[in-house]
């Protein structure tokens, strides 16, 4: 187990520095160095093209009703599939590599990192796609039944991605906001929502806060990740490129995550798609610990 979760010296150097995690601390949002070699970038391309191809190691036992899952009837819109660490062992053997999970324990300042999601995403080269554009939006709304407030992603394009990819866009410091206008319609996926509404709200908290919306394209090599806050705003626009913007969104848990009972106005619980898959804990609530869904990534506990 110990072996597991070493780093070699090489590795060590790639990890945040002092001033890296203080910078991710204030802005919400961090580019890491180079994690992964070319060629794990390019196993990670053939490993999505087999599940594109309908491959699979194991499948869900169940479709959650929240469940994100393109399939090829679907058509050339952007795909979203989540689950494919569970589901397909090529991508979770380069997602569950040591590295990630330390870069995230650095910037969460966490002793223990764990899977909490795995979204893979294909983003056509069709400008006038309404899907490729992903209005402004943050995590933590999604997880109002996780208790953390260090939750974080990884977003892992699998080739060097720039604006005209339509690469992912933080508003910096975003993370930091006192929140206005809260209310049971944020709860919902982005999908579900109006973009222009959600143009307006990202306006709105930034003027409640006292500032103005600074928006960072995130300029991201072949190899390298960038990292964000639960609560960093964020978005992309559409892929202008001759070529499809491909990627994953790997979220991230910290070691003392677990599930609450989250109710909106009308006492309606909400809950997230684990909920239905996970196994349950001693009192009966879904565990965000469950080693099947939520592996762990990282640890620094001596074993």
């Amino acid at each position: 187990m110990a072996e597991q979760f070493n780093l070699t010296d090489e590795e060590r150097e790639l990890l945040p520095s002092d001033e890296d995690v203080a910078f991710y601390a204030a802005h919400g949002w961090y580019l890491t160095k180079k994690l992964f070699t070319d060629a794990e970038v390019d196993e990670l391309v053939e490993a999505s093209e087999r599940f594109y191809a309908g491959e699979r190691s194991r499948s869900l036992p169940l479709r959650p009703r929240r469940l994100a899952y393109w399939e090829p009837q679907h058509g050339d819109v952007q795909r979203h599939n989540d689950y494919v660490h569970y589901e397909h062992d090529g991508l979770a053997k380069l997602l569950r590599k040591p590295l990630i999970g330390a870069v995230a324990a650095r910037l969460a300042q966490a002793d223990e990192i764990r899977v909490f999601q795995s979204t893979l995403i294909f983003k056509p080269p069709r400008p006038e796609e309404p899907t490729n554009v992903v209005p402004w939006h943050f995590d933590r709304h999604y997880w109002a039944s996780s208790t953390s407030e260090r939750m974080l992603t990884a977003f892992i394009p699998f080739h060097d991605c720039g604006e005209e990819m339509g690469t992912i866009t933080m508003v910096d410091g975003s993370h930091a906001w006192r929140e206005t206008g809260n209310d049971d319609s944020t709860a919902k996926h982005f999908a579900e929502r109006d973009k222009e509404d959600l143009e307006v709200l990202l306006a709105r908290n930034a003027e409640f806060n006292g500032t103005t919306v600074t928006k960072v394209p995130m300029i991201i090599p072949k190899g390298h990740m960038s990292f964000h806050h639960c609560r960093t705003y964020h978005g992309s626009a559409g892929n202008r490129s001759d070529r499809p913007r491909r990627a994953i969104s790997l979220h991230l848990q910290d070691g003392e995550n677990q599930y609450r009972p989250y109710a909106l106005s009308d006492g309606t619980v909400v809950g997230y798609n684990h909920d239905e898959l996970v196994r349950r804990t001693p009192d009966g609530r879904p565990d965000y610990a469950d080693p099947d869904y939520c592996p762990v990534l990282w640890t620094s506990a001596q074993h």
